[in-house]
């Protein structure tokens, strides 16, 4: 599933950010700017923002 990050009512495919979330592992970022977390560490990373944590 890929979800992108778009800002307001602009939305420019190949320089928005996009979440794109596999089954072994989930890529964050933008064309070559990206991080990938194994499902283990992006769970984590999920319920530190819902908490508010960060």
């Amino acid at each position: 599933m890929k979800i992108t990050l778009c800002v307001g009512d602009v939305c420019v495919p190949p320089k928005c950010p996009v979440v794109d979330i596999r089954s072994d592992k989930v890529i964050i970022g933008e064309k070559k700017n990206v991080c990938t977390l194994t499902r283990s560490q992006f769970e984590i990373l999920r319920q530190k923002i819902l908490t508010g944590e960060i």
